[in-house]
């Protein structure tokens, strides 16, 4: 098959970052005015997302508290990831460079939870369901002496509303680990547009956490923003954030493609391994698609190291190849997928024995009259969008606002 030669070219976003990243964080917490008590045990969140920079953010915060006189350490926040065990979490966070030594305050990780109350869902799933949910908190932040919350905030891969990805949704999923990422999963996109903020405000109301900082990256995956909040600030300042993070988002320079070939997903680049805002594609029962882009075909050739196996989103793709599909630890995937009952996101694809294969494959099933005319795109992964390839049909379209990369 004659498939289209890819040109190179370079897309150009807003390049805004923080050139001190070290010098923000203390700049945001020292404005916070927090007083902590000497000798008090402060346990800070470390999430299972490819953040910009987070080992430094964490070991930061981490001076910072020691720096006060009080004694810090890290607790894993991130739902079911790591296959819903300390030990996967641990390993997780190891994979993004957050290691105890590094830090220098200790990573204490465990399952446990303690229930701190209950909020009206207003949601039956079923007869046997009063419409009434525990809220559970990490057992060993609960029992600190104060919590300090770190995200980054973004535009969430499944559903839309004022809090999406953040420092909420840090409280309600990541800090309430498995157990409470899988009881508001089970009320599906629903739970999660109307339950995250109500479950997080209670959260907060317990007094147990003291700060947050969110993060936002501009589309080279580059930190452009810490902002410091106080609790009683989360749901204000999350909306900020959330609307500067989704100006600032990596796209696609067209909405409508027969192929697109991306070459990594995982973990570590969203939550779905592909992000779904860039991708254009949910997979999500009752859910309806995105209206752009469109992408008749999804190729995807490898899984991240940092995704530590967990390829949860490979559904979103139409094709892969046998590498990948090796490579899947199913049983971290599958307990993410049980945690948020997408099915289709964890469905396997074609699998082809190679990328050449895949590609080839994928271009048959797309319906073309001239293969040569095919709109290809392909990308690194769906965090980095700055240096990508088009077929000579999708470059006539754009070649106005790239740059060739020779």
């Amino acid at each position: 098959m004659a498939v289209p030669k890819l040109l190179n070219v370079r897309q150009h976003f807003d390049k805004t970052c923080i050139s001190d990243v070290e010098a923000a964080v203390r700049s945001e917490l020292n404005g916070l005015g927090l007083k902590l008590s000497l000798g008090s045990r402060i346990a800070v969140t470390a999430g299972s997302r490819g953040i910009d920079n987070i080992p430094l953010v964490l070991r930061t915060v981490a001076s910072f508290i020691k720096d006060a006189g009080a004694e810090p350490f890290f607790v894993p926040a991130m739902g079911s990831h790591g296959g819903a065990t300390a030990e996967g979490q641990l390993k997780v966070l190891a994979g993004l460079g957050i290691l105890p030594e590094y830090l220098g305050a200790p990573i204490k990780a465990s399952m446990d939870t303690v229930v701190i109350g209950s909020v009206d869902t207003g949601i039956s799933i079923d007869a046997s369901h009063s419409g009434v949910m525990p809220v559970h908190m990490d057992k060993l932040a609960y029992e600190a002496d104060g919590i300090i919350i770190i995200n980054r905030v973004k535009p969430h891969t499944s559903f839309h509303a004022e809090a999406e990805s953040g420092l909420q949704k840090m409280l309600a999923i990541g800090l309430g680990k498995a157990v409470q990422a899988a009881n508001i999963h089970n009320f599906g996109t629903r739970g999660l547009r109307e339950l995250i903020s109500p479950v997080a405000q209670l959260m907060l109301s317990t007094g147990k956490i003291i700060a947050g900082l969110g993060l936002v990256e501009n589309a080279y995956d580059k930190l452009m923003c810490i902002k410091g909040l106080i609790p009683e600030m989360f749901a204000a300042g999350e909306k900020e954030l959330l609307a500067m993070a989704r100006s600032n988002m990596p796209s696609l320079p067209v909405d409508k493609l027969d192929l697109l070939i991306v070459e990594q997903m995982g973990k570590n680049f969203s939550g779905t391994g592909m992000d779904t805002n860039i991708i254009g594609r949910l997979k999500i029962e009752g859910e309806p698609e995105p209206g752009s882009p469109i992408i008749k075909r999804i190729a995807v050739l490898g899984l991240s190291d940092a995704a530590a196996g967990n390829a949860y989103g490979i559904g979103l793709a139409d094709f892969t190849v046998k590498k990948l599909v090796d490579s899947i630890d199913y049983e971290a995937t599958y307990t993410n997928m049980l945690t948020t009952n997408y099915l289709e996101r964890v469905k396997i694809p074609y699998i082809a024995a190679d990328e050449n294969s895949a590609v080839e494959a994928a271009l048959k099933t797309c319906s073309l009259n001239r293969i040569e005319n095919a709109r290809i795109i392909r990308i690194k992964n769906t965090l980095d969008m700055e240096n990508i390839q088009v077929s000579p049909s999708v470059f006539e379209e754009i070649k106005d606002k790239v740059e060739v990369i020779v």
